[in-house]
């Protein structure tokens, strides 16, 4: 495992109807939904740590602190940022952002935890046996 502040990626797509608020069912307009900026923004996250875990490890999310302070339409094209901010053993924290070009329309804190990917499914699976 080789992970240390700094660490980042962007990831970003085009809003669709797919996308919405409305289609989502998290609100009852066509713009971006909140439960979408979050998934963009984890996104984000793992591709910030990709390649920099052993083979047999994965991240989970643990905590999504996220601020959406502006409304994105269908068809406008958004980026949502992670920068790596903290590691403390197994525990990472990112700071991310989501902009549609220059201006900010969402920002908070991930919190992430590295897993063994076979124990944590193993766990996971006797939850519901």
């Amino acid at each position: 495992m080789d992970l240390s502040a700094g660490l980042s990626a962007e990831v970003e797509m085009t809003v669709t109807d797919a996308d919405t608020a409305e289609t989502i069912g998290s609100g009852e307009v066509p713009v971006l939904a909140t439960p979408r900026v979050v998934a963009l923004m984890e996104a984000a996250t793992v591709a910030a740590v990709a390649g920099r875990l052993d083979a047999t490890q994965t991240t989970v999310g643990t905590r999504v602190d996220v601020d959406h302070h502006a409304p994105t339409v269908v068809g406008a094209k958004v980026v949502a940022e992670a920068r790596l901010s903290s590691v403390e053993g197994r525990k990472l924290g990112f700071d991310v952002v989501l902009r549609e070009g220059t201006a900010v329309t969402a920002q908070g804190r991930i919190d992430r935890v590295v897993v063994d990917r076979e124990r944590f499914l193993a766990k996971a699976s006797a939850k519901t046996a």
